[in-house]
């Protein structure tokens, strides 16, 4: 008979491999508007991006199937933190499979645009993937953390510092954005203002998403004590 921890170390283990891939795709986003900006491949980059993002809806598959077909004997514990949270965890990897999908969307939505590389909106732009970079790769984290004590019913684990890291940079975001947008529209030079405001959106609401899902770990963990999300607001008082 398996047990809880066998359960775990399963959907912990497919968890890395996704993450991994998904922190693959997003990492070549810079690189592609780079390539685009300099003339370089960035079609073959585009290209790369659509192979992993297409990777990672087999592996999301594979661990919504992991969930779905757990009984009480594989999963271990009937009062099991998976049992109590299974619908919102499988909405949870729905909602991380938004990543990679996105990131393909703007790499296309680059190519088939065409805006000018030289001007302050795509520099910002170009900045704003940067960041998304950063949180991927603290969401990584997150998320490895988070399964690894939702899995496992007397695993406790603090997640605070890597979702706060996250909540800022998603501001940092936000006000590149604005910048961007903003530039566009005042700068009488940039003929197609639209576009980057376009663009800019798509960037933001793939930070957006990484930021949303952050909040669901959130809420999930309100239900476990185990899985700390919150800073302590009394901790400064002390």
């Amino acid at each position: 008979m398996s047990t809880d921890a066998d359960f775990g170390e399963r959907l912990e283990e497919h968890t890395e491999t996704y993450l991994d891939r998904i922190n693959d795709c997003v990492a070549l986003l810079p690189r592609a508007l780079d390539e685009y900006a300099s003339g370089g491949p960035y079609r073959e980059t585009a290209d790369e991006i659509a192979a992993i993002e297409s990777e990672c809806d087999g592996l999301v598959r594979e661990i919504r199937g992991v969930i779905t077909n757990a009984g009480p004997d594989d999963i271990g514990l009937l009062n099991t933190r998976i049992n109590f949270n299974e619908s919102a965890l499988l909405d949870f990897y729905t909602e991380l499979d938004v990543v990679a999908n996105h990131t393909e969307r703007i790499v296309q939505e680059v190519i088939m645009m065409r805006p000018d590389a030289d001007v302050e909106p795509f520099r910002d732009m170009r900045e704003m993937a940067t960041h998304i970079v950063e949180m991927v790769a603290v969401l990584g984290d997150v998320v490895t953390r988070f399964v690894y004590g939702l899995a496992r019913s007397d695993a406790t684990e603090t997640l605070t510092e890597g979702i706060e890291s996250i909540r800022a940079l998603e501001s940092e975001c936000d006000e590149l954005r604005n910048d961007a947008i903003a530039t566009a529209f005042a700068d009488g030079a940039i003929d197609e203002p639209l576009v980057y405001r376009e663009l800019a959106i798509l960037l933001d609401e793939l930070a957006n998403t990484i930021e949303d899902l952050t909040d669901r770990i959130v809420v999930i963990a309100s239900k476990e004590p185990g899985i700390v999300t919150e800073a302590d607001p009394d901790a400064d008082e002390e």
